[in-house]
Parts: C-alpha cells; sequence; structure tokens
C-alpha cells in the first residue's frame, strides 16, 4: 500500500534510532489528508504518528509548525505534541523529505457534526486561539487573501474545464471579496484548516485538534470563517445557519467577538471558500497516481460560493 512516499521496514528502523520512543511494533499508512504521507506507528512504549512532509510543506517552515505545537502543548491545549529526537530537533529526513514524529492524540472525528458539534468546535477554536498567545514565531499566510488572484490566474482554463463560464464567476468573487476584505482585526496564529478530520472529540466533547500544517499568523475571525465553511454546511449543499450560529457561540463562550470581527465574518467566510476552491482545484489534476488518498473535489466549494454570493446573515440582530 502506498502514501506518496512509501517506507521501508529497514528505512523505519534507521529514523528511529534517533529516537527514545522503544521497539516498533506495527507501522501503516493513514488514507487522511492530501499534503502529506502519514503512518500510524506503534511502539512497546505507545502510539504515534509519523509525517513525511510532502508538496506545500517547506522544511523552512517546520520549525514555526512544530514550534507552535509545542507551545500549544506547554500552554493547555490538546494536540499532537512533537517527539524531540535524541538531539533534541523536531523533525528529522527520510527518503531525502524532512519527516516528524508526534504523540497519538486519543479521540474520534465527526464526518457529520451536529449543531452540539460546532458549538464545541467554536470552544475548541477560540481555546486554540487564546493558548496561542505569545507565541513568538512568525509565519506570512501563504495562502491568504493577499495570494489568491496569483492562485487564480493559472487556473482560469481548469475552472472553464470544470464548469463553462466559471472562472468569470470566480473573478467577480474575488473582486468582491478582495474590495472588502477587513484590515486591523485582532490577530494571531490561526490555525488555517479547521475541517470536522482535523478535531476529534471524547463523549461528544472537544478533545483536540491536529494537522497545524497551514499554521500562520492573520486575523483570528478568519479561521472562523474557514470553519463555518467546514462545519456548517449539509451534504446537499444548502447553510445549516443554526449549526453556524452554534459554533459562533462556543467561540464566544471562550473569547467574545469584537464587534468589527462579527461584522466581517460573512466576508471572511467568503474569502475562505474562496481560498479552499482554488486550493482543491489546483490539487484536483495535480495529485499523483497511486497516491493512497484523492483530491478533494472544488465543486463542493463552488457550491459553497454561490451561498456567499447570494449572502449569509450569521446574526438576527446584524450582518
Amino acid at each position: 500500500m502506498a502514501v506518496y512516499t512509501d517506507i521501508s521496514d529497514a528505512e523505519l528502523a534507521a529514523f528511529l534510532t534517533d529516537y527514545d520512543i522503544g521497539v516498533p511494533l506495527s507501522f501503516k499508512g493513514i488514507a487522511e489528508g492530501v499534503e502529506n504521507s502519514n503512518f500510524l506507528l506503534e511502539t512497546d512504549r505507545g502510539r504515534f504518528f509519523l509525517t513525511i512532509y510532502e508538496r506545500r510543506v517547506r522544511a523552512a517552515d517546520l520549525p514555526f509548525f512544530l514550534g507552535f505545537m509545542q507551545h500549544l502543548a506547554q500552554h493547555g491545549f490538546p494536540s499532537a505534541t512533537p517527539i524531540a529526537d535524541r538531539r533534541g530537533g523536531l523533525f528529522g529526513d527520510l527518503r531525502g523529505k524532512p519527516a516528524a514524529i508526534v504523540s497519538f492524540l486519543t479521540g474520534l472525528s465527526v464526518r457529520r457534526p451536529t449543531p452540539a458539534h460546532c458549538r464545541q468546535a467554536g470552544m475548541g477554536l477560540a481555546w486554540l486561539h487564546e493558548a496561542g498567545r505569545g507565541f513568538a514565531g512568525q509565519r506570512v499566510n501563504d495562502l491568504g487573501h493577499q495570494s489568491w488572484i496569483g492562485l487564480f490566474e493559472p487556473l482560469r482554463s481548469a475552472a472553464d474545464a470544470l464548469k463553462p463560464g466559471l472562472a468569470k464567476v470566480i473573478e467577480g468573487d474575488l473582486l468582491r471579496v478582495l474590495a472588502n476584505w477587513p484590515e486591523g482585526l485582532a490577530d494571531g496564529v490561526i490555525h488555517a484548516d479547521y475541517f470536522p478530520d482535523n478535531v476529534f472529540f471524547r463523549s461528544e466533547a472537544f478533545a483536540g485538534a491536529i494537522d497545524f500544517y497551514f499554521a500562520a499568523n492573520d486575523q483570528l475571525a478568519y479561521d472562523i470563517g474557514i470553519a463555518l465553511n467546514a462545519w456548517c454546511f449539509e451534504p446537499d449543499g444548502s447553510f445549516n445557519i443554526t449549526a453556524a450560529r452554534a459554533l459562533v457561540a462556543g467561540y464566544e463562550s471562550r473569547r467574545p467577538l469584537l464587534p468589527g470581527e462579527r461584522a466581517t465574518l460573512p466576508i471572511l467566510a467568503w474569502g475562505a471558500a474562496l481560498r479552499f476552491f482554488l486550493t482543491r482545484l489546483a490539487d484536483w489534476g495535480a495529485t499523483p497516481a497511486g497516491a493512497l488518498v484523492r483530491p478533494k473535489d472544488p465543486l463542493e466549494y463552488e457550491r459553497k460560493l454561490a451561498v456567499h454570493r447570494a449572502g449569509v446573515h450569521l446574526f438576527e440582530d446584524g450582518p
């Protein structure tokens, strides 16, 4: 069974000599995510995840990602914690690619979130933002709003191939969103990929978050916009306003939003839908043959963009 990078027993054994985590008992690929090769590793001392970083993840960014995960763990937020090697390093090299081992986080993700799950997820996101305060690392969000026009230009023909006339529609979305993009909101380190498969629950309660490899400095409310798209749409493409309000209420139970953040959540969510449409469109024809995972359908986010285009009213007393 292959992921992007397959690892032999000998290669695994050589890599693990740098770690004090016990003797390996089992090792298998995981069909999750589209960015990296992920493996579940079990040793006589416990369970771990081994990730080989592919494609968008640059080795130069790993000190930020892994350092942020360490910071969260040190400040009480439940997340997978990087395991240092015998020299104190947080990542090494496998097959000429950077690789890291993190602790196993107990819990289950949900495929069909209820409003109760959304409230818990919102609370967890605010907790993450609170725990992230004071982290000294800095990383520009290279998939933030400043990047979207450049990302879109080479994808025009791909958009029209997906759906005739779609490129012009997306261009209109970009113009409207970027013209109204808010500035000066509260900022910090955002998760930037806060999807249901990256959030764990135990007994219906938030239990932690994983996969911080898009984390960056940005406006915190943009992270809520990403989450609204990820958690609050039904399989038929309709927007579940009850779930959305539950998610925001859960967030505000830990970190009340400022008026400017509440007012701009609709445009932030619209922009977040653009970001994921564009990267899914880029991935659609770029996932290598033989990969364990399939690229995610960009048309899912095209349907979400149509909802945002028509207008989303998150608050009964406001925008």
